[in-house]
């Protein structure tokens, strides 16, 4: 019988008996995931049958690199990470790696040990412990192919920018608490900058996420005016 408040998550998975895995454990540990699209478990290779009343989950059966002990109702950060590389988009992988490594919940070290498929290993080469959310992985990842220098959480002036891209060119992305007062703070910031010959572009997260070609338009413009190089 289980108790009044019990996980609910976990309660089904231990009505299945599966563990939670994937983007839904990464979820769970904290780290930065790009969209959850229902839960998603793993079962054993062995396992003819599951009882999900949920059937917009997602199964994995792959065999799991660290064996599940007997009972256990959430996978171990590498299961998890090894599972989000298979079956996540490459830089909705990335980013969950680089949350994992960012919070040390792994170490770089551990991960160059494990056997690595395909996409396991693209994920290695690119990986940093460095992005404190999967936004700046995205960003950067994206932004790659420019050849240019891109550092995220710069501080210049004792203020500090989302992204610097070469010597001038900031970037700035406001989330949905950028108003009142911190939006005052922002224009201040902004205004600041460009009087030190830093030129500001300054876009939404739902343009990151969502309409990205708005993003890209805008950089590409500044780009090839020059703005990103110093006087």
């Amino acid at each position: 019988m289980a108790v009044p408040d019990v996980d609910p998550y976990l309660l089904a998975a231990a009505r299945a008996g599966v563990v939670l895995t994937c983007i839904t454990r990464a979820k769970r540990l904290g780290l930065w995931i790009l969209a959850e699209d229902g839960p998603h478990v793993g079962a054993p290779p062995s396992a003819s049958r599951l009882n999900l009343k949920n059937q917009r989950a997602t199964v994995h059966w792959a065999r799991p690199i660290e064996p599940r002990a007997r009972g256990s109702l959430e996978d171990s950060i590498l299961n998890t990470l090894l599972i989000v590389a298979d079956c996540q988009p490459h830089e909705a992988a990335l980013a969950v790696w680089e949350s994992a490594l960012n919070l040390r919940l792994v170490e770089m070290a551990e991960l160059e040990r494990l056997p690595l498929g395909v996409a396991g290993r693209r994920l290695l080469q690119e990986a940093t412990p460095f992005a404190d959310s999967g936004l700046e992985t995205i960003f950067r990842t994206r932004l790659r192919w420019l050849a240019l220098p891109i550092r995220s959480q710069i501080w210049i002036q004792g203020h500090r920018a989302d992204f610097l891209i070469g010597d001038r060119l900031v970037v700035q992305v406001d989330g949905g608490h950028h108003v009142g007062i911190q939006r005052a703070e922002d224009v201040a910031h902004d205004a600041a900058l460009m009087l030190l010959g830093y030129h500001v572009i300054r876009v939404t997260y739902v343009q990151v996420i969502k309409r990205w070609h708005e993003v890209q338009d805008l950089v590409m413009r500044a780009v090839a005016q020059g703005l990103h190089r110093a006087p």
